[in-house]
């Protein structure tokens, strides 16, 4: 068998167990086959090995997350507009970030920019509760009916400026956000775990994914791949405006 034929095979296998997950979180079976061979083919094939980030990616069914004029295109490798100049990010970036945080079954996830809730929906396949802010209120509410209508429960999400996170619930294991501010919020620092892990892209046109551990010594910080995502707006835009 070739390896082409072998990916094919593994996507079609995985497809027909993924199914019945698929449809039970409202997601039409007929793109079961398109998420599989995504998650063989963008995201095991480049190196993600976590079984547990596989399986949600495996389980969430992405085209509900996306408008309607674009979802054809749900699986495809790259990112999608989803209005109000957002963006659903890549399937691989979603995975990599996610894998980058190392959740346990029992951790508590902060995500800076709900977008249309498709990320915080992978992680609550991976984290005990899911705390997720969205600046603009369009995409925050109806990223909230939409995980309520497909099930996720573990996910809450609050209109607001990521850049003060979520204090009355920090802190946390981990934290993820999805637009780049030029510098780290304090208050996102302030809000993580000793222990717990933060994954953010840093920069202003040019970006890096950075993974932060915060250690009872300090921060480490990593710097992972170059990234492309749109600006963190609200109080880090004034900030970077009056030269902080």
């Amino acid at each position: 068998m070739s390896a082409a034929a072998g990916v094919i095979l593994s996507a079609l296998l995985l497809a027909a167990a993924l199914a019945p997950a698929a449809g039970a979180q409202g997601g039409d079976e007929s793109y079961a086959t398109a998420r599989a061979h995504m998650v063989e083919t963008q995201i095991r094939a480049r190196g993600i090995k976590d079984s547990r980030v596989l399986k949600a990616m495996g389980e969430v069914p992405r085209h509900l997350f996306v408008p309607a004029d674009v979802r054809d295109r749900a699986y495809d490798d790259s990112p999608l507009p989803i209005g109000d100049g957002q963006t659903i990010s890549q399937p691989y970036i979603v995975a990599l970030m996610t894998s980058l945080l190392e959740l346990h079954p029992n951790d508590k996830v902060l995500e800076i920019g709900t977008g249309s809730g498709y990320q915080a929906a992978v992680l609550s396949h991976l984290a005990a509760e899911v705390y997720t802010i969205e600046i603009r209120p369009d995409l925050a509410h109806e990223a909230e009916h939409r995980l309520s209508d497909l099930g996720y429960t573990n996910v809450h999400v609050r209109i607001g400026d990521g850049y003060g996170g979520w204090p009355a619930v920090a802190p946390f294991d981990g934290i993820v956000v999805t637009a780049a501010p030029p510098h780290i919020p304090q208050p996102l620092i302030d809000q993580l775990k000793v222990g717990g892990r933060m994954v953010v892209p840093v920069g202003a046109y040019f970006q890096d994914l950075q993974v932060i551990t915060k250690t009872a010594h300090g921060l480490e910080k990593k710097n992972v791949i170059p990234v492309r995502f749109v600006p963190m707006t609200g109080e880090i835009q004034k900030k970077k405006d009056d030269g902080h």
